[in-house]
């Protein structure tokens, strides 16, 4: 079942909204372009669909390109059950099935690396290549950024609680989200405050925070899961390791789980890579998944 989308995000030109009923939700996605391989991207925390606004246009002018959000994020659905990494890896596949374009060539960044990496290598027929952008997995280094003793960040442990984003950010998602940016990225005005009014205008629906209270939760208790997966189905398409600020923390992780792995770090941005450098993101994303359909 697909259906058009009447959305409150700005407009993008070119870019068309839509909902899919998969997997017991509804998941919002958007897409753009008509010709060329199909790109899927997926976006990290405190995003949507919309921190690929600027990335889209570039890609679609020689690609078929779709831009999702996860189960409890942007606006899609916020479903009964639960909201892991696992759950929203399913999601993937069963999008993917609905779109009808597989395999698709895959693009992840920050946490949603965690569901991404688990779609490719449960559904690896769904997937031509795979970019992950300054992003790691639980078991290969994600559980470090919720240490706070060792230079990690109280945020993690405060989203992965149960009830715990909701009741203290409730009215204050902005608040939440300025700090995010002010510590996690280097480009002034790379996320404006019209992108910030975005986000938090999502986040701000009643139980906004439940798909980042899931995968936050799913990705600190999940390394045992993450490590059995990669070791017994290591992905086997091209990946492409992309860092900005924490580099070389993508490239370390996906050489880990892969054989062939190209890396490129992109100088002078921080966390937020495809909002602070989207011309940038676009050329290493586009160059990268010409070069895969090439060899195909």
């Amino acid at each position: 079942m697909t259906s058009s989308f009447v959305t409150a995000s700005p407009a993008v030109a070119g870019v068309t909204h839509h909902t899919a009923e998969v997997n017991g939700t509804t998941l919002h996605y958007v897409s753009a372009g008509d010709t060329g391989s199909p790109i899927l991207l997926v976006h990290g925390w405190p995003e949507s669909w919309w921190a690929f606004r600027d990335v889209i246009p570039l890609l679609a002018a020689t690609h078929r390109v779709f831009a999702v959000d996860l189960r409890g994020f942007g606006d899609s659905g916020i479903a009964d059950g639960d909201h892991d990494l696992a759950t929203m890896a399913e999601d993937l596949h069963r999008l993917v099935a609905h779109l009808g374009v597989g395999p698709v060539h895959v693009t992840c960044q920050d946490i949603s690396g965690g569901p991404v990496f688990a779609f490719a290598a449960t559904h690896p027929g769904d997937v031509l290549s795979f970019t992950g952008v300054e992003t790691t997995l639980p078991g290969y280094g994600w559980e470090m950024l919720a240490d706070v003793r060792n230079g990690g960040s109280w945020h993690v442990g405060f989203l992965a609680a149960p009830g715990i984003p909701e009741l203290f950010l409730a009215g204050r998602e902005r608040v939440m989200l300025d700090w995010a940016v002010s510590v996690m990225t280097m480009v002034p005005g790379g996320v404006t405050e019209a992108d910030l009014d975005e986000f938090a205008r999502t986040y701000a629906r009643p139980g906004g925070w439940r798909g980042t209270e899931g995968l936050y939760r799913s990705s600190l208790t999940g390394g045992g899961r993450m490590r059995a997966l990669a070791e017994s189905r290591p992905l086997t398409v091209p990946v492409l390791a992309v860092d900005g600020i924490n580099a070389p923390f993508t490239e370390r992780t996906m050489r880990q789980v892969a054989g062939d792995v190209t890396a490129v770090t992109i100088p002078d941005v921080g966390h937020f890579v495809a909002q602070e450098a989207p011309a940038a993101f676009a050329t290493a994303v586009g160059d990268f998944v010409d070069r895969v359909d090439r060899s195909r």
